[in-house]
């Protein structure tokens, strides 16, 4: 038999490789509106996308490949602990860790915006780390904190996903 390998997605293709599920018995409904936020609360490898972050890619791939819309899908990142240096600008990452040459996450925090995906900083979090607007990546949104961002977004009805 042999080993299944991941595929690289349809969204992202960089990003998020999943496998096929020919007949799952518990079917997906492509016709719901997903909308998830993800916990994202620490890093990993400074010279590696944050696994977290890349999970993101990951569920617009395989949904998409499932055949959910596009526009049915709307997901939120929400950023704090110490995954908070994995939105920092090349010149503020590689100063934090100076064996790398650039931040690894910013193509893929790219291209996930590019997707509509919202990436959501924790202001407590930025502030204890010395992180800045200026210092984080484009499209960052910083709110009051973690917390905070993850209650209104469960208030308008996005799911939780923290691994």
């Amino acid at each position: 038999m042999k080993a299944q390998v991941p595929e690289a997605g349809n969204v992202i293709p960089e990003y998020g490789a999943t496998y096929h599920i020919s007949s799952p018995d518990f079917k997906t409904d492509t016709s719901s509106v997903l909308k998830v936020v993800f916990d994202v609360n620490r890093n990993f490898a400074s010279n590696e996308p944050n696994k977290l972050i890349e999970t993101a890619a990951r569920f617009l791939n395989m949904h998409e490949k499932a055949g959910v819309d596009l526009r049915n899908m709307e997901i939120a990142l929400v950023v704090h602990g110490s995954a908070i240096n994995d939105v920092l600008r090349d010149k503020f990452y590689t100063k934090k860790y100076p064996q790398t040459n650039s931040n690894p996450n910013l193509p893929l925090l790219d291209e996930l915006t590019k997707h509509g995906v919202q990436v959501i900083l924790c202001g407590q979090s930025a502030k204890h780390h010395k992180v800045t607007t200026e210092k984080a990546a484009n499209d960052v949104k910083i709110a009051l904190s973690a917390m905070t961002a993850l209650v209104q977004l469960q208030n308008m009805d996005y799911r939780i996903i923290n691994f």
